[in-house]
């Protein structure tokens, strides 16, 4: 994609009713939406967010089939969830919200016990042991969507990585969290949720025409 054709969705996000683009002082200081988001969707319905969010692919397919709830995709690159929020608005999507900041910046978006269910689809695996600090479960990660979340809320990852679901599982054994569901291949699990194989991202695709087995975990916290 084009720096020009990136600039000009930049652009368009900012008219968007459905994204919130704010610089990374202003999540620092206070953000806005910071414990208002049923404000902000003016309604009680859960909040479930969606990490790495890309396209937006997920999150716009889990709000249509769940209307009762309300969806936040974040991303840094907005002119990838572009095409997420422009849909979400052609289709009248009023539970769809997308946020452009950094993943790391979640604990000062949302207030303590304010998401109900995270989703982490595809992220990068970090597989370098340096990178270990950006892997999106390690642990200070965990802690910071524990501090978001209620007491019973879940967390799902969804992967090609071998790695980054080995590695998950075992920081989520070895810390004592309670592991709901885990398989190495969604595709070959009877037992998979139909949230899990019914929404496919454009890169999952991609995954599964070069026959990468696609795995799950859904988790709970106990810290």
């Amino acid at each position: 994609m084009g720096s020009k054709n990136k600039l000009k969705r930049f652009n368009e996000n900012e008219t968007f009713t459905n994204v919130i683009q704010p610089s990374r002082e202003e999540v620092l200081d206070n953000f806005s939406f910071k414990g208002k988001w049923h404000s902000f969707f003016k309604n009680t319905h859960p909040i479930v967010i969606e990490l790495g969010c890309g396209k937006g692919e997920y999150t716009i397919d889990l709000a249509k089939k769940n209307p009762d709830k309300n969806f936040i995709g974040i991303d840094i690159k907005g002119a990838r969830f572009w095409r997420g929020a422009k849909t979400a608005l052609e289709d009248n999507l009023g539970n769809v919200a997308f946020v452009r900041t950094q993943i790391e910046l979640v604990d000062f978006i949302f207030d303590k016990e304010e998401v109900d269910e995270i989703w982490i689809t595809f992220p990068d695996p970090q597989i370098k042991y340096k990178r270990t600090k950006h892997r999106m479960t390690n642990h200070a990660f965990l802690k910071k969507y524990d501090h978001i979340l209620k007491k019973d809320g879940v967390i799902n990852l969804k992967t090609d990585s071998e790695f980054m679901h080995g590695y998950t599982l075992g920081l989520l054994h070895g810390e004592g969290h309670e592991i709901v569901h885990a398989n190495h291949d969604v595709y070959k699990d009877y037992y998979s949720p139909d949230e899990v194989t019914g929404t496919q991202t454009f890169y999952e695709k991609k995954y599964l025409e070069k026959g990468k087995a696609i795995t799950y975990i859904k988790f709970k916290l106990n810290f």
